[in-house]
């Protein structure tokens, strides 16, 4: 059964886990409105968005959505321009994403993953260092002291970011990610991409490097493969999913570790491992909760609901992910012991997250040098206290307030 009144998601997301399961108790496809009052179809099973997903007649170009055409003239419409109205393989469908993600994937290989680990390694020191300074007793902002600067770190050196660069990098890629922002906010913001980018590339042709944007640069110049305007928003897309997904995957499975002692007791004890750690958290916790948007081509009768052509799609990959058909009935509790399963974290098919691969090395990095150095490490609020991130879009803490304990710091 389809609801008859389109739900108002909370653009704050303030209670991402509970707003998915008020979603599926009224049923597998609920029409939904996102901030500004765009309609779409809120997915809300595993088998039933992976079947969105691969299906041929489901687009992510956005000349699929009905109203599109609209968008120019709804200010309040402006925070999905820069999910929408950018040209690289996360708005692109067909032999335009097989081009641009062709381009991309040598770059993202194994090899030049694990080439990357003395950076990753070198930067985690730094960071564990500047905590270990932090005097006794005195709160510490995870995100701000360690899961976001290191993935913006290895990310910024990956791309070949300068550092008088990296700070307002950084504030754009938060930006777009805040569904909370006004459409004059989101506006300078897309003006800021419009600036930064290609002073990026600007900088990169001056001072070329071994750096993926000089890869990228090259591509553009020395053929017809990739226009400007690519360019550009493959810079977007990489940089930001290059970082963002990690920071809240180590935000995430720090507190679930912190808020489920038992299992932190296990994992410290060898009895659970880090790599059970990471996949459980990609599931109870995805770092994109929901994914806008996917069109339909044609008319979909699915999930005992009919999706018009030129109807929107929200990719829902939390909901996905606690759906209690695919994870048990107790799919909405953390539980790193859970035996392996198919989760949707980073996608599936084409679109599937190319980053994906250095993200869990980040993760499995970070996440044991942390307890290593701060064996006693523990919440300095209360759970009620903590805040998510502004956004329906991203999943994790805008903030994570620790005490680092007694233990090791040198």
């Amino acid at each position: 059964m389809v609801s008859a009144a389109p739900v108002v998601l909370d653009p704050f997301g303030s209670d991402l886990p509970g707003e998915t399961r008020r979603l599926r108790d009224l049923g597998p496809l609920v029409l939904v409105e996102l901030p500004g009052g765009i309609p779409a179809w809120a997915v809300n099973g595993h088998e039933l968005l992976k079947e969105l997903i691969l299906n041929p007649l489901v687009s992510k170009d956005k000349r699929h959505w009905r109203l599109w055409e609209e968008v120019g003239s709804r200010p309040e419409w402006m925070w999905v321009v820069g999910w929408l109205g950018v040209r690289n393989m996360l708005s692109t469908y067909g032999a335009d994403h097989r081009r641009l993600r062709k381009l991309i994937a040598p770059s993202f290989t194994a090899r030049r993953s694990k080439a990357l680990q003395p950076t990753i390694e070198r930067i985690i020191g730094e960071l564990l260092d500047d905590m270990a300074a932090v005097p006794a007793g005195e709160p510490v902002d995870l995100r701000a002291a360690y899961a976001h600067p290191l993935p913006m770190r290895v990310i910024c050196e990956l791309f070949g970011v300068p550092d008088h660069m990296r700070v307002e990098m950084a504030q754009i890629m938060e930006a777009i990610m805040d569904t909370t922002a006004t459409p004059e906010a989101a506006a300078a913001n897309l003006q800021r991409i419009a600036t930064v980018l290609p002073a990026l590339v600007a900088y990169k042709r001056e001072n070329p490097g071994d750096d993926l944007t000089t890869e990228l640069i090259d591509a553009r110049d020395q053929s017809d493969r990739l226009t400007d305007d690519e360019l550009r928003d493959t810079l977007l897309l990489l940089i930001a999913a290059g970082h963002e997904t990690t920071v809240n995957l180590i935000g995430n499975a720090v507190h679930a570790l912190l808020t489920h002692p038992e299992q932190l007791r296990q994992v410290l004890a060898g009895e659970i491992s880090w790599e059970a750690v990471v996949e459980e958290t990609l599931r109870w916790a995805p770092s994109i909760a929901n994914l806008p948007l996917r069109f339909a081509i044609e008319d979909i009768e699915i999930g005992g609901a009919r999706i018009a052509a030129g109807d929107a799609i929200l990719t829902t990959y939390l909901a996905a992910n606690h759906d209690p058909a695919q994870h048990g009935q107790d799919a909405g509790g953390f539980d790193a012991t859970r035996p392996p399963d198919e989760h949707l974290a980073f996608g599936i098919g084409v679109h599937r997250c190319i980053g994906a691969p250095l993200a869990r090395q980040e993760a499995l990095t970070a996440l044991p040098a942390l307890f290593d150095r701060f064996p006693d490490l523990r919440l300095a609020v209360g759970e009620d206290e903590l805040k998510h991130v502004p956004s329906f879009i991203a999943h994790g803490w805008g903030e994570l307030p620790l005490l680092l304990g007694d233990g090791p710091r040198g």
